[in-house]
This record gives structure tokens, C-alpha cells and sequence, in this order.
């Protein structure tokens, strides 16, 4: 595999797990990214820059992230907040009077961040020609749950509750504001609504299989029967969280465009690494995103235990995943988000670690992709 980029002397095991991804765990085309404390000491990228083709990834290739838009888009509230213009104990309804319909109206702000909500699932979901509806959809639905009493994993509904709180709060889309307030200043090729001058750069991507694993390999472990019954059932929580939004072409303009801050980001892998190491510490000159008390809160876990959507135990902070079982991530300390099938951002404040991983080629499963693991396998061997 010709890989392309760099690595700072003492990285190169995360070189060779990026190796061997493509040599035994089936990628197809992707890039990794690794800042420390402000520096960046990863930057590779190899294979196609589309899942169905042959052209070569280039540096600047940028891909659909999925779920880690998520940890993205996060950021905005914990920094609406920071500011004064956000509390996360006041009932969305203060912010969003139309979203206390059927018993909402004790849903608070840290609620909605942390997947307590109680609204992962729509009677009727989203079709893509109708995306502006998402808002009044979410605001109208009855909570599957007492909002607070339990967390779910809001796949999809995510990207209406927090891009319609962040419009309310700002008068901004929240695409609007991560350009001006974020992207922008730190040089990100990071876009929620991707403009049209920047679709060249965009790689198609797709579903594709891994490898079989080798007979006795622990990775031939299957599903928990009731995990892999709940991705069956049509009527479960988890298939029509999932469902919330039709099933759409994640590879058309027309979803790229859009502003769907739980699914639809699209960046760089440098520009993950970058954002995250933004938010803990001093990059190129630009301060610390994050104030203490506000990274802090990061990472104070919100929701713990069985997900009654994900159907394994989960940890969630205000907007962010945390190191888990079910998702791990560098250390107990770390905070971020995977998504679906393969892409990860997220940070390690302890260690100074920021990390970006991007992928045209979406593997089964949810929050723990075997490319991204080994990854961070290497990263963590790397720093001890």
C-alpha cells in the first residue's frame, strides 16, 4: 500500500496499524490524523478517494463522518454556554417554547446533549425532500421515555434538537456558526452543509465488508442475540432511531448540503485532529477553545448504563461520548465520537492527544470500528 504523508519520529506503529488496515481489515481508502499537545505529529492518507473507484486519495480528500459530526457539533452549546448565552439547566422549552408539546416541558438542555431526551424515534419519519420539517417534527413528538429518567441514542433526531436550540440561542444555523466561529478561525476543512465550490473534494462513500477473520479469532464473536434482534425488529427503539430520517444518498449534493449536525459532517481527518486539539489546548497561536470549567463538563458523564437504543451500556456527556467498553477511546479521560461504521474524533487532555480518522468505507457496527481501534491501539502504545 503506498501511504502518503508524515509521521514525527516515535509514531511510525500508527503508520504500520494504517498498514494493516488495508492489508487485513479491509480499507478501501482513509486517512489518520494526530495532533499532540498542539502539534501535529500524524498525517496519512492512502488507498482511493472513492469507496467504488481507483482514483488516489489526495491530501485535502475529505469524506462523510457520520455520527462524529456529533462531537463536532457539541461543541457549540458547551461554548454558547461558556459565553453566558446558554443554560444547560433551563428547560429547552425556555429556548424553543414549541418543543414543551406532550410532557416535554421538563426536558432541560443537558437532557437533549446527553441522549436523555426521550425523543430518539419519530411516529413519522424524515423523508430528504422535507428536512426543514426535522424541528417542528422532534417539537411535536411524544417522548418514548420520562425526558431524564433514562438515555437512548438519539441517531438521528440529534440533528434537529441541537441545530434548532442552537438557532434559537444564536439566529444562526448551526453550520452558519461552526464556519464563522470555528472553521473559519482555525483553518478546518470541516463543513456541516458543504458549499458547493467544495464538492471536488468530497470522496464518494458506501458500505463495505471486512475481511473474514481467521478460525478461532476472537473477532469472529457475533452480536449479543438481543443486540443483533434489535437492529432486526422493525418496531424496536434502535431500528427506528435509526429510521428517523429515510434512508438517504449520503453521496448526493443534496445531503451534503444539508445542515444535519448528528449524521452529515464532512472533513478532513487533519481537520478532526485539529478541531479537538483546539478545544484542549493552544494551536498555531489560537487559544484554548475550551475554559476549563467548560472542558470540565466535557466530560462529566450525563448517562451511563443500557441504552435503551444501542442496546449495550454506553457513557455520554453533555453532547460527547466518553471511554467506555462500548466505545473505547485513548484513556478514561478522553471525550469525542465515532460514527457509524467507522469515522472517530476525539481528545485526550491528559496526554495532549487529538485524533482524526476518516474512512470512504463504512464497515457493520456502530461505536467501536476495528480500523479505528487499532489505531488507537498504536496511538496509546506510542505515549505509554
Amino acid at each position: 500500500m503506498d501511504v502518503q504523508g508524515s509521521v514525527a519520529s516515535g509514531f511510525e506503529p500508527v503508520e504500520d496499524a494504517f498498514v494493516k488496515n488495508f492489508a487485513e481489515r479491509g480499507e478501501r481508502g482513509a486517512a489518520v490524523a494526530v495532533y499532540r499537545h498542539g502539534r501535529k505529529v500524524v498525517d496519512l492518507w492512502a488507498g482511493s478517494r472513492d469507496v467504488d473507484g481507483d482514483e488516489p486519495w489526495q491530501q485535502g480528500t475529505a469524506q462523510i463522518v457520520r455520527s462524529a459530526t456529533k462531537g463536532v457539533a457539541a461543541a457549540v452549546p458547551l461554548l454558547l454556554h461558556q459565553r453566558g448565552l446558554l443554560d444547560l439547566d433551563a428547560p429547552v422549552g425556555t429556548y424553543w417554547p414549541e418543543f414543551k408539546a406532550h410532557g416535554k416541558e421538563r426536558t432541560l438542555v443537558r437532557h437533549l446533549l446527553s441522549h436523555r431526551a426521550g425523543v430518539p424515534v419519530l411516529d413519522h419519519p424524515i423523508a430528504m425532500a422535507d428536512l426543514g420539517t426535522g424541528p417542528e417534527a422532534v417539537a411535536a413528538q411524544a417522548p418514548a421515555w420520562e425526558p431524564g429518567t433514562d438515555h437512548g441514542y438519539h441517531a438521528q433526531t440529534y440533528s434537529w434538537l441541537v441545530g434548532e436550540l442552537v438557532r434559537r440561542v444564536t439566529g444562526r444555523t448551526i453550520g452558519r456558526w461552526l464556519a464563522e466561529e470555528l472553521a473559519g478561525p482555525l483553518g478546518l476543512d470541516l463543513w456541516l452543509g458543504l458549499p458547493a465550490g467544495q464538492a471536488h473534494r468530497v470522496g464518494r462513500v458506501g458500505p463495505v465488508e471486512p475481511p473474514e477473520p481467521p478460525a478461532g479469532s476472537a473477532l469472529r464473536l457475533r452480536p449479543k442475540r438481543n443486540v443483533a434482534e434489535a437492529y432486526a425488529d422493525p418496531s424496536s427503539l434502535t431500528r427506528r432511531a435509526f429510521a428517523a430520517l429515510s434512508t438517504p444518498d449520503e453521496n448526493s449534493a443534496a445531503y451534503r448540503a444539508a445542515e444535519l449536525p448528528g449524521s452529515n459532517g464532512i472533513a478532513t481527518a487533519p481537520a478532526l485532529a485539529r478541531f479537538y486539539a483546539g478545544l484542549i489546548g493552544e494551536v498555531d497561536g489560537h487559544a484554548r477553545l475550551f475554559a476549563p470549567a467548560t472542558l470540565a463538563l466535557a466530560r462529566t458523564e450525563e448517562s451511563a448504563g443500557p441504552d435503551r437504543v444501542l442496546v449495550v451500556n454506553t457513557r455520554f456527556g453533555p453532547g460527547y461520548m466518553l471511554h467506555g467498553p462500548a466505545s473505547p477511546l485513548l484513556a478514561p479521560g478522553s471525550f469525542g465520537h465515532p460514527g457509524r461504521g467507522g469515522p472517530l474524533a476525539f481528545a485526550d487532555p491528559e496526554s495532549g492527544i487529538a485524533f482524526g480518522y476518516v474512512t470512504n468505507g463504512f464497515q457493520k457496527g456502530v461505536t467501536a470500528d476495528p480500523r479505528a481501534q487499532a489505531l488507537v491501539r498504536a496511538v496509546r502504545g506510542v505515549i505509554g
